[in-house]
């Protein structure tokens, strides 16, 4: 397999093609970093052995995805199988196995890839255009109607060839993506032809692709998307009305957006697209309005899990502090939405709560959508269950398979940044990489018990001594959050981290989240990192009513469950004592390897003659929410009842 290691997707500098830049930093690709980690390296190899295997067997042999290719290629049109939108998948999966490549080369994989590739790309017409479905059912219907996924397929195609070229130098598929992009502007932007998106994802494609290639027009293009929205734009069968408009995000300019509404994984895709805009524009319209937005979702619509899109029905956001739990949807592609807008919004601002979030969304809403197995999936995540839930094989509507496979697959894009003169590191995977620092190589090598234990060892080895700031992330959970946050701790002590060089503590400042190190760094320069990790119970703002009297619990980043498997079936009948005493263990044996955490609390049950109330003080455990529903079918909870009068908090 031929391996070039390519520049970050975002590491192009934006400052030299855009000289009013905003943006702070550049995230450093999964191109560049290999992972060697005790927690992730398992899910990668799952989703490199099993997931991705999986997705090419639904997309080739039990669907008809690839096969409506091969037709479109062939010119045979009215075969067309499955839904309008199925093409993404494609694109997805094929993306997947780019980011999957890196970290286990898998020549048959990899073939098969380009195989698939090289259909897709017979089956691009010559004006640039690709679309399976309009070629199969009628070129004369294309661009007929917003909603039917159009720009959302190319978008998807687009960041395919970005990656695949990364991994692998190959440049077909990327140069079809490039193509399509080309002939999207000439019909669009530069013809003046007003369209808008009805599943946004071509604005944050177009901006990978500006990035990768350093050409404005793309950039251009994404911009011009954006500003299409709330202007009264529309074509297609949907009803152009105030419940469609908010669906779509379509309701004002996005600039002038100030409130989260509609479809979550859509609302997801144009703000990652329209974050990264603003930092390289400069635009203040965008970057307040992302602040604002991000702020709504964050305080008022988003679970402790880090899921968003509360409701079934709109696949999306409903009314404030309306976070239903057995009832919850937050599907698996916006919580994967979520750890693609919170990247941009750190690029933008270098701030670190940005990453917390990042972090909340990816270790559990968006991990819970994969079974350890990694061949059943969730679609919805909800945060109780009377036994009812349980993952599926596929989906009639199949984006989560795929895009949960290419976020943990693409997971180094995630870990490191660097700016004009410091390395961030913004998670805590076991991972080594090499940077330049203005003519310096600097290595680094990071080993973490992460998230079981809080103790880190970064090695730091420069080609030659270098002055420069290390950037090291406090995580958010150390530490109450911010007044007017969603969620609080029970109680209000504040962790401090504690932090060495070479065996000795040292002075460091902080600023925005991280803990900066300046000084002049040496080849093998080691820095211990002990962060503070133990049970802590939160609870919610007394506006989410369905949390009233109710605590969850929560260890470092992850958030804990009770399921009826390791508790004699039962996950309703618990009750947190007033202080409970909690005690962590790690059981190898369990789930993959879990911390899992045990506690005394009352128990409820009915008698023998069914007329009876018990109860009992027994011992519960507690584990991962991600890890939950892999033995089966069984009860579920993550908020409990509380054995107090009220719970009352300082808001």
């Amino acid at each position: 397999m031929t391996r070039l290691f390519l520049a970050a997707i975002v590491c192009l500098s934006s400052t030299t093609l855009h000289s009013q830049s905003l943006q702070k930093l550049q995230p450093v690709s999964f191109s560049e970093v290999t992972i060697e980690d005790g927690f992730w390296s398992p899910k990668l190899a799952t989703v490199a052995n099993v997931t991705i295997k999986a997705c090419i067997d639904y997309t080739e042999n039990k669907t008809g995805r690839i096969r409506n290719f091969e037709r479109a290629a062939a010119h045979k049109p009215g075969a067309f199988e499955g839904i309008f939108y199925d093409d993404s998948d494609v694109y997805k999966a094929l993306e997947a196995i780019a980011y999957s490549l890196r970290n286990h080369p898998d020549a048959a994989i990899e073939a098969k890839a380009d195989e698939w590739i090289a259909k897709i790309a017979a089956a691009q017409l010559p004006d640039g255009y690709l679309n399976s479905y309009y070629t199969l059912t009628g070129l004369d219907k294309r661009w007929s109607d917003m909603d039917k996924h159009e720009t959302y397929c190319a978008g998807h195609l687009i960041e395919a060839g970005i990656a695949y070229h990364n991994t692998t130098g190959k440049r077909l598929l990327l140069d079809v993506g490039v193509r399509f992009a080309n002939y999207m502007d000439s019909i669009f932007r530069l013809a003046n032809n007003a369209w808008v998106p009805g599943h946004q994802e071509i604005e944050l494609a177009l901006m990978k692709l500006y990035h990768h290639t350093g050409n404005n027009r793309y950039m251009e293009l994404s911009r011009w998307f954006l500003d299409q929205r709330g202007r009264g734009h529309w074509k297609g069968a949907i009803k152009y009305d105030e419940n469609s408009r908010q669906y779509y995000q379509n309701m004002e300019p996005v600039k002038e957006q100030k409130e989260i509404t509609g479809h979550a994984v859509r609302a997801m895709y144009l703000y990652t697209g329209a974050a990264d805009v603003a930092a390289v524009t400069n635009d203040a319209g965008y970057v307040q309005a992302m602040k604002t937005i991000w702020e709504d979702v964050v305080y008022r619509n988003m679970y402790l899990t880090g899921g968003i899109g509360a409701q079934a029905r709109n696949e999306g956001f409903g009314v404030d502090y309306d976070l239903p739990n057995e009832d919850a949807y937050s599907e698996t592609c916006a919580s994967v939405g979520m750890v693609f807008w919170n990247q941009r919004m750190h690029m933008l601002s270098g701030d670190g709560k940005y990453v917390d979030v990042l972090e909340r969304s990816l270790y559990n809403a968006a991990l819970d959508g994969l079974s350890l197995s990694g061949d059943r999936f969730f679609y919805g995540n909800p945060l109780a269950s009377t036994g009812t839930h349980n993952r599926s094989e596929w989906f009639g509507t199949a984006c989560c398979p795929s895009n949960i496979a290419r976020l943990v697959a693409s997971l180094g894009n995630y870990i490191y940044a660097t700016s004009a003169d410091a390395i961030w590191v913004n998670l805590y995977v076991g991972s080594k990489t090499t940077l330049k620092m203005t003519g310096t190589r600097v290595g680094l090598q990071l080993e973490t018990g992460y998230p079981w234990k809080g103790s880190t060892q970064l090695t730091v080895t420069p080609d030659r001594k270098k002055a420069f700031s290390l950037r090291l992330r406090m995580p958010g959970w150390m530490n109450q959050p911010v007044p007017g946050a969603l969620y609080q701790y029970a109680e209000t002590k504040t962790m401090a981290a504690r932090i060495e060089v070479n065996g000795k503590p040292v002075e460091y400042t902080q600023e925005d989240g991280y803990a900066v190190i300046n000084r002049i760094w040496a080849k093998g320069d080691k820095v211990t990192i002990d962060l503070p990790m133990k049970p802590r119970l939160v609870v919610s703002r007394p506006e989410l009513k369905q949390n009233n009297n109710r605590m969850a619990i929560q260890y470092g980043p992850l958030v804990y469950c009770v399921e009826g498997k390791d508790n004699n079936n039962a996950a309703w009948n618990i009750v947190l004592p007033d202080k409970p005493s909690f005690t962590v263990s790690y059981r190898a044996d369990l789930l993959g390897g879990i911390n899992v955490i045990n506690f005394s609390a009352p128990v409820t049950s009915i008698g023998a003659d069914r007329k009876t109330v018990q109860t009992n003080l027994q011992t519960v455990t507690a584990i991962p929410y991600f890890s939950w529903n892999n033995r089966g079918a069984s009860p579920m909870q993550v908020w409990l009842p509380v054995y107090v009068e009220e719970v009352k908090l300082n808001y």
